[in-house]
């Protein structure tokens, strides 16, 4: 029977040979024991490898892929995208060598410095757990230790193996939960456990990370020595949202389902959940530890432009994705991609689908149950589509007559998106790159080209696998779910699920959530589901979300959808496009996804389910 690690190659990255040399050797062979774990110097430069797991989502290919809901329409002729094979139901993509995308296998190594090797979610993960377990066996040889460097080193290697574990399970489902290191020798017969109880152990070891985890290291006598430096290394704060995300997870209707329940939510992980998420607010705001960026930085919670390198995130950001090359990376392709051909000819293109724009409400805090009907109500007129929206929609969205360039010798045209029916940017080169659906992305790309070659340089975007909007949000969740009302509250927290749902919107100036949604849990809901549609949109959440909430393969929600209209001025004022009036305003459906009940997981690796007789491949696949 092959060793311990060549199963988790296995498991993880079956049959890569440039790992195979170093995996085949049993755990801690290249390193003397006394060296590596005597001290907190030695053992801390042991777990900073766990850092260099974590993976890139954004930018891990000269072009990237990481939305797969119903939020982004990609050129329909660009089969290279492990989107276009998503949209095809064919989940195997990720197995299967896509050029573009996350998750995918390939061979991984943790300390290869490039950003396309940090894609590999699946090999990391899993070499991430494996290191945690030797580090946590090894854990008494660390003897020159004070009582706080030696939980500092205890608190790092059980949140990490938590995390990884929670990773996975995001794509696969639950897994085996491996908590111990597993000697060379042994056969490993381990058990693929339900969801809810994968996510029972890693809840069990966020909660000991925040019971050994300070809320800031600057204020350790440890995180004193890189005072200033220590923002992104794993926290108390950090470990509470992550057990608080992973118990409504599991308390979600597709992780219940899965687990044998029904599918709705369990109340009792809910309940649970919205305690662990009302520390981690309670010890924020206590604290200052994180906070709500200002709105008028919100683009920043994104990404920076000629800011001198600038890491976006501010003091929003609680967990990101993996800073390898993070200054270089997203430039050239990476920006052309969202911008049409007449702007810029370079790339593949993608574009915000009309559907999922749709979420953007009106200001006042309604949201648009349709787009061609007139709402009083909700203060929508679709004569006048693009006036007093959500002010998100203008931070995120780039519209008809919005200023697309600073090159004043091109026509406006050009300088402006025509993106009417019929306009330049939806038909310039008559294939798929035109922008078929109506918008453009501004949340993941600057406004403005200066020139043909748009922005080339000086870009930095890296998303947030966690900010601190998306814990209020998914606080208001678990507190209306697992306490019954949109009123509830968990403990002793000041903010009601309602409350945490108007901090949101009214750090970006939305009208509360409306007395009309508030009567019910269910009514709740279809707010609070909106609100993550909107706050969160384009940073990688859409899809899990989709999913756990079981709506993933049924319409609308495998629509992709494109606007159609045609201007009603003679002349169109381009200092004021929101106030533009359009006639003949339409939807049409580009593409429908083909979906049945297989499509919530993605599917094991072939070699992998076929190690041992329990392990078995995921439903359907």
């Amino acid at each position: 029977m092959k060793k311990y690690i060549i199963l988790f190659s296995a498991l993880l990255i079956a049959g890569f040979t440039s790992c195979t040399d170093y995996l085949d050797k049993a755990p801690g062979s290249d390193i003397e024991p006394d060296d590596a774990y005597k001290n907190f110097k030695n053992f801390q430069g042991f777990t900073e490898e766990l850092y260099n797991c974590i993976p890139v989502v954004s930018s891990h290919d000269s072009h990237s892929s990481f939305n797969f809901g119903d939020d982004d329409w990609w050129e329909s002729t660009e089969t290279r995208m492990l989107a276009y094979a998503i949209d095809q139901g064919n989940f195997w993509g990720w197995t299967a060598g896509f050029t573009f995308g996350f998750p995918k296998v390939s061979t991984a190594s943790p300390n290869n410095q490039t950003k396309e090797n940090k894609a590999n979610l699946w090999a990391l993960s899993w070499y991430g757990i494996r290191k945690a377990n030797i580090g946590l066996a090894n854990l008494d040889k660390l003897t020159d230790a004070t009582s706080e460097e030696r939980n500092l080193i205890e608190g790092q290697l059980i949140f990490f193996r938590g995390w990884f574990h929670f990773m996975l399970m995001q794509y696969w489902g639950g897994l085996p939960y491996i908590d111990y290191a597993i000697p060379a020798d042994v056969t490993p017969t381990l058990p693929r456990l339900s969801w809810q109880e994968a996510a029972d152990k890693a809840v069990s070891d966020f909660q000991r990370a925040a019971e050994l985890l300070p809320v800031n290291w600057d204020e350790t006598a440890v995180g004193k020595v890189t005072i200033g430096k220590n923002n992104l290394r794993t926290n108390k704060i950090m470990s509470l949202a992550y057990m608080g995300k992973t118990l409504l997870w599991a308390g979600s209707p597709l992780m219940n389902y899965a687990s044998g329940g029904s599918k709705s939510y369990d109340a009792d992980y809910c309940k649970r959940a919205a305690d662990a998420f009302a520390q981690a607010l309670q010890l924020t705001e206590s604290t200052g530890r994180y906070e709500l960026a200002d709105f008028s930085q919100y683009s920043e919670l994104i990404y920076t432009y000629n800011q001198s390198g600038k890491i976006p995130g501010l003091k929003e950001t609680i967990f990101m994705e993996n800073l390898v090359n993070y200054d270089n990376r997203w430039r050239w392709n990476m920006v052309n991609d969202f911008r049409p051909m007449n702007i810029n000819a370079s790339g593949i293109k993608c574009y915000p689908t009309a559907n999922y724009v749709d979420f953007y409400g009106t200001k006042t805090g309604y949201p648009i149950n349709d787009i061609t009907q007139k709402d009083a109500e909700a203060g929508y007129d679709p004569e006048y589509p693009w006036k007093d929206r959500d002010p998100r929609f203008y931070t995120d969205i780039l519209f008809d007559g919005v200023k697309c360039s600073e090159n004043s010798a091109w026509d406006e045209a050009k300088q402006y998106a025509s993106l009417y029916t019929g306009g330049q940017y939806r038909t310039y080169s008559g294939n798929a790159k035109d922008c078929l659906t109506g918008y453009m992305n501004k949340k993941l790309c600057p406004q403005l080209m200066h020139d043909g070659s748009a922005y080339q340089n000086n870009n930095v975007l890296v998303l947030s696998f966690m900010r601190l909007a998306d814990v209020y949000l998914m606080y208001a969740e678990a507190a209306a779910v697992g306490y019954g009302t949109p009123q509830s509250k968990a403990g002793s927290y000041s903010l009601s699920a309602e409350d945490a749902v108007n901090k949101v919107r009214n750090r970006a100036g939305v009208g509360n959530v409306a007395a009309k949604f508030l009567d019910n849990t269910e009514h709740f809901m279809s707010e609070v589901r909106r609100e993550r549609a909107v706050e969160l949109a384009f940073e990688g959440h859409r899809f899990h979300d989709l999913r756990r909430w079981m709506l993933f393969i049924d319409p609308p929600y495998t629509l992709k959808k494109a606007i159609e209209f045609d201007r009603a001025d003679a002349q169109m004022d381009y200092t004021n496009p929101q106030n533009a009036k359009v006639k003949n305003l339409r939807e049409t459906v580009l593409f429908e996804r083909k979906y049945t009940d297989r499509h919530y997981w993605f599917p094991l690796p072939k070699n992998d389910v076929n190690l041992y007789e329990g392990f078995g491949q995921n439903p359907g696949w």
